[in-house]
């Protein structure tokens, strides 16, 4: 008859439900657009990490960031102010790096402090493009 360890087998038990627990949370990966909306911005993804047996799903409607950059440039009359917007401009192909939120953003995408309408916590529905990784540049 054998004897099984009672603190073995719970730290056993512990630890592969803290390993389901840790696959069910988004953090960042990187992805390969299939589709981007230059109206939208927003872009299809498709995940670069397969963690599991199946390939990953993708990832739909993905906010592009793009960028606002102030500066001062001396053309001859003095320091000028400028500003400018840079749109992304991502071709099908890119890698980029998709940033998981920590909660839904939906409704803070107006800009404006906003409650979430629900309770999801790190999921690839609240992706965001956040760059182009240096192997599309």
């Amino acid at each position: 008859m054998s004897k099984t360890d009672p603190a073995g087998a719970l730290a056993h038990i512990l630890g592969k439900h803290g390993e389901r627990q840790a696959d069910g949370i988004n953090v960042a990966l990187p992805c390969k657009v299939i589709s981007f909306d230059r109206v939208t911005l927003t872009a299809s993804v498709q995940p670069l990490l397969k963690l599991f047996g199946a390939e990953p799903a993708q990832i739909m409607s993905v906010p592009v960031t793009g960028q606002k950059v102030k500066f001062e440039l001396d053309i001859g009359n003095g320091p000028q102010p400028f500003e400018t917007v840079m749109r992304p401009a991502l071709e099908r192909g890119d890698t980029v790096y998709v940033v998981c939120a920590d909660a839904e953003i939906k409704n803070a995408l107006s800009g404006r402090v906003a409650v979430p309408d629900s309770v999801r916590r790190h999921s690839r529905m609240d992706a965001v493009i956040v760059g182009v990784l240096p192997c599309s540049l």
